[in-house]
């Protein structure tokens, strides 16, 4: 039974975040993963750290922590990330409103790191192309990873600067007091995290059915420019968005714009549309998404949301837009909190998300669990 200081069950996110805080403390670490390489929630999202977005309190101070921890990893680690933070545009006055409001009453109060620009200040972007929008918020610390190179390119580091195993293609079948029971045998650690991403049925099945959690299944889509393009340097939001991020949702004005929504295009919001729109290192475009929520993910998109997403798009760049590509995300919901961290015995943990911003405080939650349960110097040389 071959023996580490930590084992990570997962490769996603949040099992690689745990994976990273443990090794960088010089405790010998495997990571075990049902997949050749992990391709759920991680690699099917928008890279997108939005800082902003996040409410006031642990989500905030968990998002300002995961900033710099990206910033750090990926100089590590040599994959791409844009620093230059990202832009929610107010397309009428009900959603200008929301944006007024979140500055005069949380924002600089509560530690968030933004600015508003006017209308003036919009036009003057991007050669005028987004002058048709009245107002919007400039986020100064928000971060966009492209995620389908930035795994790859962490797990390398992982494995060749940190001497982190990865067992690939194994299925983790059980965990106990620090053993693990898998398809290529079982493996011992001091202790077990378990990050089992929306997989609620494999291991500790016990400690998931009495929170009743559910999944979302989000279509998204790449897109290029289908004329004339924006040289785009940061994510795009719209106030869409203020009816779903914490930053913003619980503020009066969001309950109105939430109202304008529902009376206007209730579409959108049967479907959990808002608006985001990523750049990706190639002069293309990430657009989602949509929030579907059940026990189980269904493999069958509907055009009519892709159509709506796109549409918004093209209304917001001012651009015609084609469509190369089409997928799936799938993560975590409807859980006590955003996020869960569980104790199952002396050797074990678990950490699950349940919303969709794992790329915007995994990385915090992983340095934090592992510091809480294991302790040590975080830059400890790395060793067996």
């Amino acid at each position: 039974m071959k023996t580490y200081d930590v084992i990570v069950v997962g490769a996603g996110m949040l099992g690689i975040a745990h994976a990273w805080a443990a090794a960088k403390r010089g405790l010998s670490v495997a990571v075990i993963e049902r997949s050749r390489q992990a391709h759920g929630a991680t690699v099917r999202n928008f890279g997108q750290v939005i800082v902003t977005g996040q409410a006031p309190g642990t989500m905030l101070s968990h998002a300002q922590q995961s900033r710099e921890l990206w910033l750090d990893l990926a100089d590590k680690a040599g994959f791409h990330v844009r620093a230059n933070g990202a832009l929610v545009l107010a397309r009428n006055a009900d959603e200008a409103d929301v944006l007024r409001e979140f500055a005069d009453m949380r924002l600089r109060q509560e530690g968030y790191r933004a600015e508003l620009l006017s209308a003036r200040d919009v036009a003057g972007l991007y050669g005028g192309q987004l002058a048709h929008h009245c107002m919007a918020l400039r986020g100064l610390d928000d971060l966009q990873i492209y995620s389908r190179e930035a795994l790859p390119a962490i797990t390398q580091y992982l494995q060749s600067a940190l001497n982190v195993d990865f067992i690939t293609g194994t299925l983790a079948r059980a965990v106990e007091s620090g053993e693990v029971s898998t398809s290529a045998g079982d493996f011992k650690a001091s202790h077990v995290f378990v990050c089992p991403g929306h997989d609620y049925l494999t291991l500790l099945p016990e400690q998931f059915a009495p929170l009743n959690l559910e999944v979302t299944r989000l279509q998204m889509l790449r897109a290029v420019f289908d004329g004339p393009a924006i040289a785009l340097d940061r994510p795009l939001l719209t106030g869409l968005s203020c009816v779903h991020y914490g930053a913003f949702s619980d503020l009066p004005t969001a309950q109105t714009l939430r109202g304008v929504i529902q009376a206007r295009t209730p579409m959108l919001l049967e479907n959990g549309i808002h608006l985001l729109i990523s750049p990706t290192p190639y002069g293309e475009l990430i657009i989602g998404d949509s929030h579907q929520y059940g026990q189980d993910a269904l493999p069958f998109n509907d055009e009519a949301v892709d159509n709506a997403m796109l549409d918004l798009a093209s209304q917001a760049l001012g651009a015609r837009l084609r469509v190369v590509e089409r997928w799936q995300g799938v993560y975590g919901a409807h859980g006590p909190a955003p996020f869960s961290v569980m104790p199952v015995d002396a050797a074990t943990t678990v950490a699950v998300m349940h919303s969709g911003v794992g790329m915007t405080v995994g990385l915090a939650i992983g340095e934090r669990t592992v510091a809480g349960v294991i302790g040590l110097n975080p830059d400890a040389k790395p060793g067996r």
